[in-house]
């Protein structure tokens, strides 16, 4: 039997919907919703939404809102979505994985907003990463490193030593340019689609913590087939 791979690392940086959190149904349902009420193609809005900030893709499908129409667009959008916790479902393996990496330095890096991400971390029985990084906070979302950075800088670990678990090409393409070491996981589209990634996994639950006898530590990775 094949040994895993291990990664040492100094943080665990995770995007969330997707990697942590199941949230397709709720996504694409307020976005058909929104796409239906401002008579946009519902398919071709929820066919590009992965690894990009709400706000980015409202100013896309939306060009003619400009300031504060766009602003209380956003806004509406945002309060239906975080009072939407319905199908939410936890990957399997999310809870373990975090447990295991309660009082060590990890992150969750996603482009939703913070009501949003905190509602569903909430509804999902995830306990609170020490840092919570949203679309918000930063000047451009993914596929810019600057997300990640910024999540390697609040956790004060250097980014080149964190791992980055991602499940879109734009997140995967986030995280090499913040320097660290991503591992993709195909739950949201194909293993093909992250091929950029150090390390593509079909589940999340293949990755484990591995602790040394000298107090590193290390992400375990099962690459095994099947």
């Amino acid at each position: 039997m094949a040994s895993p791979t291990l990664l040492a690392c100094d943080a665990v940086l995770f995007d969330l919907d997707g990697v942590l959190i199941d949230s397709t149904a709720v996504v694409e349902r307020h976005y058909r919703s929104f796409a239906r009420r401002h008579g946009l193609d519902p398919d071709a809005l929820v066919a590009d939404l992965h690894g990009r900030r709400m706000a980015d893709i409202i100013a896309a499908a939306l060009p003619h809102l400009r300031g504060q129409a766009l602003a209380d667009e956003c806004a509406r959008f945002e309060a239906a979505e975080a009072a939407d916790v319905e199908d939410l479902a936890v990957i399997p393996g999310a809870a373990a994985l975090t447990d295991e990496l309660q009082g060590r330095p990890w992150a969750v890096v996603t482009s939703g907003t913070a009501p949003v991400a905190t509602r569903r971390l909430e509804a999902a029985g995830i306990a609170p990463p020490p840092v919570l990084v949203t679309g918000e906070l930063v000047g451009s979302g993914k596929p810019s490193p600057e997300p990640y950075l910024l999540a390697a800088q609040r956790l004060g670990v250097d980014p080149e030593r964190c791992v980055v678990v991602e499940d879109a090409p734009a997140g995967v393409a986030a995280g090499l340019a913040a320097g660290a070491r991503v591992i993709g996981v195909a739950t949201t589209v194909g293993a093909g689609e992250l091929a950029a990634a150090h390390h593509v996994v079909d589940v999340l639950a293949r990755l484990s913590i591995v602790r040394g006898s000298d107090g590193a530590w290390s992400i375990a990775i099962d690459e095994r087939d099947g």
